[in-house]
């Protein structure tokens, strides 16, 4: 499906009733019965194949710990398996209504972090596959990762379709609001923490409330150098934690600074570079993080303020290819890390003040702050509340794509009724069977010693 055509986000000549009318023609690309459909044997790829061919731009002595970490749970395999699960988009027809697409819209990629106002916003929060698509890409990453988390966590069946029908119905509630509001009060939208609690049963709030506050003292950079740093000569040091953190020759330290974040800075605002400016690089150490992203090349870097007391800790993070880009236009950016980093300010509600991008040895990275209060759910953490967060991340992503896309389509296309609804949950069961199969893959390839594999 290389060469996607589609309808445009945005015509400012056309009326609503056209803009509507639109989107229910769309139906007629893709009916929206056959968004629940979903047969293996339709499939253009291999499953393993694409995992395994993801592997040629990523760190080799990384890759085992991706497989292993990987095969540990069908949850783990499916956060991995954006890849894979791409191509099988592509294959079926779609809307055209086009977003900018997360890319990877799973149930954890929503969490909450500070904004640069210092408030707690609920949002998207990885965007390494982020590219304009269709519409629905999203929804259906986003409502199969319900099925397979429940599955994870043990819901019963009937607790798994709950949860992706309210998800699914936040989505299309949101989308349906945003037709009727001005652009500025779209883009100025988003979801504080104490909006996030609200969704939350009243018996439930203060138990979140509590778990809220206290992640938010501890992930900040004071609180990651209070625990990653030891003095060394004089200076901190970032400790040493074989394979997640360890350490780089000086050389390659070097370069990182004098030429990945040299270039790096420039790409900051203005006002920002000043403030980048008034801190001094210290240290800096190799990462491993995630699940599908080991392997590729990230650094945790550690800068001080002119105090001597005032630590900030970058991430620095390889970006490639978007999974999507096989299958739809090409990045209009000329590096991947723009890609990255555009696609967070289009759909997030507020950004991190030092996000940017820069280059290394032909490779590509974006750069944010590491932590900066972010807190992330685990899955064990919301399987007892899945419904309630199901509606907060749908509704948030529904205010992601009214940014970028056109909400009056969008609606028009998904209509009043419940059939999109309906497919959408019909495929999302079935695509969770599909993952579960394509973990045993991986899993038995492991064990038949075809695939290396090695903790992590």
């Amino acid at each position: 499906m290389t060469g996607m055509t589609g309808t445009m986000p945005h015509d400012l000549r056309a009326t609503s009733a056209e803009r509507r009318a639109s989107g229910k023609a769309a139906r007629k690309r893709a009916q929206r019965d056959t968004l629940g459909h979903w047969r293996e044997e339709d499939r253009g790829h291999d499953a393993l194949a694409t995992i395994l061919a993801q592997n040629q731009i990523r760190v080799p002595e990384l890759v085992p710990i991706r497989h292993h970490r990987m095969a540990l749970s069908a949850w783990n395999y499916y956060r991995g398996a954006a890849a894979v699960m791409a191509s099988d988009l592509a294959a079926a027809p779609h809307s055209g209504l086009i977003v900018q697409l997360c890319g990877d819209a799973h149930v954890l990629n929503f969490g909450l972090w500070a904004t640069p106002e210092r408030n707690l916003s609920f949002d998207l929060r990885d965007f390494d596959e982020t590219l304009p698509g269709p519409f629905e890409w999203d929804v259906k990453r986003f409502a199969t990762s319900l099925a397979v988390a429940a599955r994870e966590n043990r819901l019963t069946p009937a607790k798994a379709a709950a949860a992706v029908t309210a998800g699914v119905d936040a989505y299309c509630r949101r989308m349906r609001q945003y037709t009727a509001m001005p652009e500025l009060d779209i883009w100025y939208d988003g979801t504080r923490v104490d909006s996030l609690i609200s969704y939350f049963e009243p018996a439930d709030r203060g138990r979140v409330s509590v778990h809220i506050e206290k992640r938010r003292e501890r992930r900040t950079s004071r609180g990651a150098f209070a625990k990653l740093t030891v003095m060394a000569n004089g200076r901190p040091r970032i400790t040493e934690d074989p394979p997640v953190r360890v350490t780089i020759s000086d050389d390659e330290q070097a370069a990182l600074v004098d030429h990945l974040l040299a270039g790096y800075r420039l790409t900051l605002q203005e006002d920002r570079r000043t403030l980048f400016d008034r801190f001094t690089e210290v240290d800096v150490v190799r990462q491993v993080v995630g699940v599908g992203s080991v392997g590729m090349r990230v650094y945790l870097v550690l800068l001080e303020g002119r105090t001597g007391a005032d630590p900030l800790f970058l991430q620095v993070k390889q970006a490639g290819p978007s999974v999507y880009e096989a299958h739809a236009q090409p990045s209009r950016h000329g590096s991947h890390g723009a890609r990255v980093i555009s696609g967070k300010r289009l759909m997030q509600s507020a950004t991190d003040i030092f996000v940017g991008w820069g280059s290394l040895d032909g490779r590509d990275y974006y750069v944010r702050q590491f932590r900066d209060m972010k807190i992330i759910p685990s899955t064990a953490l919301i399987a007892p509340r899945l419904v309630e967060f199901a509606t907060a991340c749908g509704e948030t992503l529904a205010r992601a794509h009214a940014r970028t896309g056109d909400p009056v389509a969008i609606d028009g296309y998904i209509g009043k009724g419940q059939k999109f609804t309906a497919a959408i949950g019909r495929f999302a069961c079935r695509y969770a069977e599909q993952n579960q199969r394509d973990h045993a893959q991986l899993a038995a390839a492991i064990a038949a010693g075809a695939v290396e594999c090695l903790p992590g």
